[in-house]
Order: C-alpha cells, then sequence, then structure tokens
C-alpha cells in the first residue's frame, strides 16, 4: 500500500506541478494588467513631424491611420529553442505572451518539450518595473528562479521594446518611447520604465518593415551572472494582423566573439489587440 501511494503521488506531480505554474502564470498576468489605463489616443500620421525619418515610414507602413493604440496584447507562438550549445540542442516549444503597454510589462510563458514526456516550462516577465525568470521541469522541479536584479530589469525592459514590434502603436513617441536618428535606414528608440531606461538600434528595409533589431549590450546569464553581450533579432516575415503589419517570423541571437549563438526561432501564430 505505501509503494502503491508513493507511485500514486509520483504520477500525479505533474499534473499539480501544472495545476500551480498555470496559478502563478494567471496571478502574474493579473498584476501585469492592473496598470493605469484609460482613454488612449489614435494613430496619426501628421504627428509623426519629430521622428526621424526611416522609423516615420515604418509606423506609416504598419499602422492604419486613426489606429487606437493598443493597451493590451496577447500573442501565440510556436518555434524552436536552443537549450545547449551544440546544434543538437534545439528543442520545439509553444508560448503564451501577454503584454501591457500603459505600463510597460509582459509575461512569457513557453512549454519546451525536452523529450517525449519531459517539457520544460518557462516563464519570463517584466511586471511593474521589475524582471524575473523562472524555470521548471514539469512544473515541479525548479531549475532557475531570478528577480529584480537591475541587469535582470534592464534585459526584460529591452526584450518588451523589441517585441513591441508585434503591437507597433506601441512603440510610437505618444507611447513613451523617443526616437534618435542614426542613419537612412536606422533609428534608435529609447525607454524609460520606473528607474531603467534602455535604448536599441531599429533597422528598417526600404519599404519600411523592420529588419532587424540591436542592442550592442544586453545582459546574458552565464553560470548565475549576467555579462554585457550584443542582441540581435531578426525578422524576415511580416503580415498583417488586426489591421496592422507586423513581423511574424524572427530568430534572436548572441553575438559572441566566436560568432553568433541563435537561440529562439519562431512564428506567430495568433495575435489579439485591447485597445481603451
Amino acid at each position: 500500500m505505501i509503494v502503491g501511494a508513493a507511485a500514486g503521488a509520483v504520477a500525479l506531480a505533474p499534473a499539480i506541478g501544472s495545476v500551480r505554474w498555470r496559478r502563478t502564470t494567471a496571478a502574474l498576468v493579473g498584476r501585469l494588467h492592473v496598470q493605469k489605463t484609460g482613454q488612449r489616443a489614435a494613430f496619426r500620421a501628421a504627428d509623426l513631424a519629430d521622428v526621424p525619418g526611416p522609423a516615420r515610414r515604418y509606423f506609416v507602413r504598419s499602422i492604419p491611420e486613426n489606429q487606437p493604440l493598443v493597451t493590451r496584447a496577447f500573442v501565440t507562438q510556436r518555434g524552436t529553442f536552443r537549450t545547449g550549445a551544440g546544434d543538437e540542442s534545439w528543442r520545439p516549444f509553444d508560448a503564451e505572451q501577454h503584454f501591457s503597454t500603459t505600463s510597460p510589462g509582459l509575461v512569457w510563458d513557453a512549454r519546451i518539450r525536452m523529450a517525449p514526456l519531459v517539457t520544460v516550462r518557462v516563464r519570463d516577465a517584466y511586471v511593474n518595473g521589475r524582471g524575473s525568470m523562472h524555470a521548471s521541469i514539469l512544473g515541479v522541479y525548479p531549475v532557475m528562479s531570478q528577480s529584480g536584479t537591475p541587469a535582470l530589469n534592464a534585459g526584460a525592459l529591452q526584450r518588451y521594446l523589441a517585441e513591441a514590434v508585434w503591437f507597433p502603436t506601441a512603440l510610437l513617441p505618444a507611447s513613451g518611447v523617443a526616437w534618435s536618428p542614426i542613419d537612412d535606414c536606422r533609428a534608435r528608440a529609447t525607454l524609460t520604465d520606473n528607474a531603467t531606461t534602455v535604448a536599441l538600434e531599429f533597422r528598417f528595409s526600404d519599404a519600411g518593415d523592420v529588419r532587424e533589431v540591436y542592442a550592442p549590450s544586453r545582459p546574458r546569464e552565464v553560470d548565475g551572472r549576467y555579462e554585457p553581450t550584443p542582441w540581435l533579432v531578426r525578422c524576415d516575415r511580416h503580415d498583417v494582423r488586426e489591421d496592422m503589419r507586423i513581423p511574424t517570423r524572427c530568430e534572436v541571437e548572441w553575438q559572441l566573439p566566436a560568432g553568433p549563438l541563435p537561440y529562439w526561432r519562431g512564428d506567430v501564430t495568433h495575435i489579439r489587440y485591447q485597445s481603451e
């Protein structure tokens, strides 16, 4: 009887862990959306006079006139995630992601399939100015838990700023992003939230699509500490979703001295916007 009960408890552990993981994620999403809200303005191209030319072309191409500014976004993704240094370490994942724009924030909840019956749950978040990263095998056995360090906060806000290409009204000056010129195909976007300020270089095609997003320095976790490392997002497919033109296939990489180390390749499978 004791052996049978123990075996039953082991069998139930993944289900219990999954329920706890979902509850924790839901609570974090709830905190994400307890943010300042209210009537937001609509996009008008006439308001872009002070925006550098490449970014202005991007906004006009991506956002229809009078589009309400997005206050919340929900995105689902599917792709592959690199879990180690070798090419054999790519694993399939699917993810759900919630965003708030009135106070910049995100919650990314991913399932990475390591083996037929083994899934690693990963949750990255930036809520109320605080970044966090958690990972757990089957939602039961923790393998990473970090939160609130200045490096993690900065890295999470950089991620938010890069991923705002999926709801481009969040990149407008009206949403708190300051743009400065670099050249005819690049512009720098700067965002401040709470005590953290980050900047990214956006690179645009001649047509006005976002081609790449680059950070000369983004915190990269290495053996429990963070190393500033160049970081690149590359987008190679764009589609119109919910009336706005967005990248729908991207790859993310660290640019190491030995060469690029891509670690995320994915497609946007669904997106939903809310405006208030």
